[in-house]
């Protein structure tokens, strides 16, 4: 009976958990799918607005994950500190930031100075809406248990609930016809906007972690044995855990790792409907089967990371597996060349899926550092919310260079001016940059060390 009610326990800890990836999906997949294209392609932002954008969002991309890691590991204030209650009371803000990109400004002419501060804006505050409530959710993943299978628990729910968010673009798509009916994207974006915040709430008002009543202990007895000043402590603390944090080799190989991951991440999310569009011809694939495509590259890596794998093979392996097999696809896409229509269709998608399936296995080697660092240091609370930022420190840059390198290589030969681009260049670009990724990506993660976390029922008691 009492296995039976904690079983029930975390199953619901699990599902409210779940609520926030499914709000949060649905909108995040729209927007990083959509949001190149509307600017290029309908409100003809420049070239040079368009980086200027893209600069300023990667600075701000960089610097606000670890100063609002820093700030709800160790901030006394409760919409910050709690986990729950930065979800609960960042979600409208949130889903309201999502559509400020869907609404332009003005009537925009052609490289229109507006479109880029728009873009910047956009960027802006949709990333720092997007990490406040997102990093709450990653803390909360390290910490609603320690136990490996109740982690794979929340993984099993979030995969749920990220396959039903996931179809948002499916269905974007066959609601606009892929953005042409702009009118009817419009109404869908603020249609998802608010289903997204309802579920977000539902974290904020029901998820609980382990170490909510713990959270200013850390900062107080550091304070205390000092006997510093709150100020001076904070910023001495700040850098004392910054650098713990930094010094972990596992951590060092994870970032590099992440640090690619999320740039071909970016590369497919961004571009893939403006490589449909030019390396298929019309007549082979009609819009509606280009709406499935693209859906089925958000909703199918939902369905790959089965608990019977992760729990017999463990994280590390299938990551591995992955980063391999992507490299094999790019060069076996190479060889078959641009004129295999059907081949490269199936390979843009099932490359969006492997990517991303991957990408969604990552909160488990960060919840394995965190553990390690909490062990390592005795701390009274983990540091889930700095270990979340720092990597994001480092790996966020990736989200706006994927985008500047690609389109400078495109307008370098004259899709700016024509919206049109030589086959050949796309094609190496659709091959090559995964190909090299994907070996950097193996380099990187074949020293990282915590293995077996999935052989270890508990590395240490929930309290």
């Amino acid at each position: 009976m009492a296995r039976q009610w904690i079983n029930c326990g975390i199953n619901h800890a699990a599902f409210a958990y779940a609520m926030t990836t499914l709000g949060s999906s649905m909108i995040n997949n729209i927007f990083s799918f959509y949001y190149v294209k509307l600017f290029l392609n309908k409100y003809n932002i420049s070239e040079s607005a368009f980086h200027q954008s893209q600069v300023v969002y990667m600075v701000w991309n960089a610097v606000n994950d670890p100063l609002f890691g820093y700030l709800q590991d160790n901030s006394r204030v409760p919409c910050c500190s709690q986990r729950r209650l930065s979800i609960l009371y960042g979600a409208p803000l949130y889903s309201l930031s999502f559509l400020i990109a869907w609404f332009p400004w003005s009537t925009y002419s052609s490289g229109d100075w507006l479109s880029g501060l728009h873009l910047t804006v956009a960027l802006c505050a949709f990333d720092a809406l997007l990490t406040f409530v997102l990093l709450a959710q990653c803390a909360l993943f390290a910490e609603i248990s320690s136990h490996h299978h109740n982690r794979l628990r929340l993984i099993k729910y979030n995969q749920l609930a990220s396959l039903i968010g996931s179809s948002s673009v499916l269905f974007c798509g066959m609601v606009s016809t892929n953005m042409e009916n702009f009118k009817a994207f419009q109404a869908f974006t603020v249609l998802i906007a608010i289903i997204s915040c309802i579920c977000m709430m539902y974290t904020g008002i029901y998820s609980k972690s382990r170490f909510d009543s713990k959270i200013y202990e850390l900062v107080d007895q550091e304070c205390a044995d000092k006997g510093a000043s709150k100020t001076a402590c904070s910023l001495s603390m700040l850098k004392s855990l910054t650098w713990q944090i930094l010094t972990n080799r596992d951590f060092q190989l994870f970032v590099v790792m992440n640090f690619f991951q999320v740039f071909i991440l970016a590369f497919f999310n961004n571009f893939t409907m403006i490589f449909m569009e030019h390396l298929i011809p019309v007549d082979a694939l009609p819009s509606l089967a280009k709406s499935f495509m693209y859906g089925a590259g958000f909703i199918l890596p939902q369905n790959l990371n089965t608990q019977s794998l992760l729990q017999s093979l463990g994280y590390y392996k299938i990551i591995l597996f992955t980063f391999i097999l992507e490299g094999g696809m790019a060069v076996l896409m190479f060889i078959l060349g641009p004129q295999r229509y059907y081949f490269l269709a199936f390979f843009l998608t099932i490359n969006m899926v492997i990517i991303q399936a991957a990408f969604s296995l990552f909160g488990l080697p960060l919840a394995d550092i965190i553990d390690t660092d909490l062990q390592k240091y005795k701390r009274s609370s983990p540091l889930s919310s700095m270990v979340f930022g720092t990597n994001a420190l480092f790996t966020k840059p990736a989200q706006s260079l994927a985008p500047m390198i690609v389109l400078n290589i495109m307008n370098h030969f004259g899709y700016e001016k024509l919206k049109d681009v030589g086959q050949d260049v796309m094609f190496y670009l659709v091959c090559l940059i995964p190909m090299c990724v994907a070996i950097l990506q193996v380099l990187a993660w074949r020293p990282f060390s915590i293995r077996n976390s999935h052989t270890v029922d508990s590395k240490y008691i929930d309290t």
